[in-house]
């Protein structure tokens, strides 16, 4: 990716990390097939035709695939009712062979998202979302079984680029209960001193200016200016946000929540949008899969 020429930033490359991490999974499932003869199982569950649903649940199956992890496709039809589908995920939650058990989201508006995710068994959720998994989260001197996988995705970079968190102020802009919170909780955990920026806070420029460390996870396009980044901080951009652009055949673009061009002159390090998080979450999905038969398979 062409960076500005005053570019002072390292851009941290999402893609070669994930790369890194599928490979590291792959000899993981290699061993484990060798010694025990078993694979770990991922049960990708989509309800109805929506395309970027689909594209999402193709890549995923495609990514198991490539580290030798079994898929086990799920295809239902928009009119399934909420009663169908909590008993699917019955089925999947007592098969041996399943470790993980992930229902795309989101579901069609008749049936209840909170009620189906929390029918998944808790040593089966790889997305992390089950309450039990977020409540130990939030809980200090507890483990969840799973962390969900974007905001896992976002303290691995950090990690993998050589960032220091203890003891250093992180901002997260964003409160949502897939990104904005567990993000911050993983932060806590990892000892940074946490502040959360959303649509109600004042002066969030002044706020986000303070901090070492951003994880912008808003979903509001390149919200955030160079002039709000801190000289050196290191700048995780969760944001995927489409924007116009005549010139692309699509007719638009991906940007993230980030003014990336803006920030590459300050920032120490930064993420690019795409290719920065969004590999990680898939393969933080593969990871969770992993750890999950894992606990099984080598009782």
């Amino acid at each position: 990716m062409a960076a500005p020429s005053d570019q002072k930033a390292t851009i941290i490359d999402g893609k070669a990390v994930a790369q890194t991490i599928r490979s590291e999974i792959a000899e993981e499932v290699r061993l484990l097939s060798e010694k025990y003869g078993k694979v770990p199982g991922l049960a990708v569950v989509i309800v109805g035709g929506r395309k970027d649903s689909q594209s999402y649940v193709s890549m995923k199956r495609k990514a198991c695939a490539e580290v030798g992890i079994k898929s086990f496709d799920i295809d239902l039809p928009e009119q399934v009712s909420e009663a169908e589908l909590i008993s699917k995920v019955h089925e999947l939650n007592v098969m041996p062979d399943v470790h993980g058990i992930l229902v795309q989201l989101p579901l069609p508006k008749h049936i209840n998202e909170e009620k189906v995710l929390g029918e998944i068994s808790l040593e089966k959720d790889v997305d992390g979302f089950h309450p039990l998994n977020i409540g130990k989260l939030a809980m200090k001197g507890r483990d969840p079984l799973f962390l969900p996988c974007t905001p896992k995705g976002c303290l691995e970079l950090l990690k993998r680029s050589g960032v220091t968190i203890k003891g250093k102020r992180a901002v997260v802009v964003g409160r949502s209960n897939i990104v904005g919170l567990p993000v911050s909780l993983l932060l806590l955990k990892a000892d940074a001193t946490v502040t959360i920026v959303h649509s109600h806070t004042t002066d969030p420029e002044s706020i986000v200016r303070e901090a070492d460390i951003v994880i912008a996870a808003a979903g509001q396009a390149m919200m955030i200016k160079g002039s709000w980044i801190k000289p050196g901080a290191a700048v995780i951009d969760v944001g995927t946000n489409a924007v116009d652009d005549s010139t692309k055949k699509s007719g638009y673009r991906l940007v993230g929540d980030v003014d990336f061009h803006e920030a590459c002159k300050v920032a120490g390090c930064v993420t690019p949008v795409p290719g920065g998080v969004g590999p990680m979450t898939v393969a933080m999905l593969l990871r969770n899969t992993l750890d999950g038969a894992k606990r099984v398979i080598e009782l």
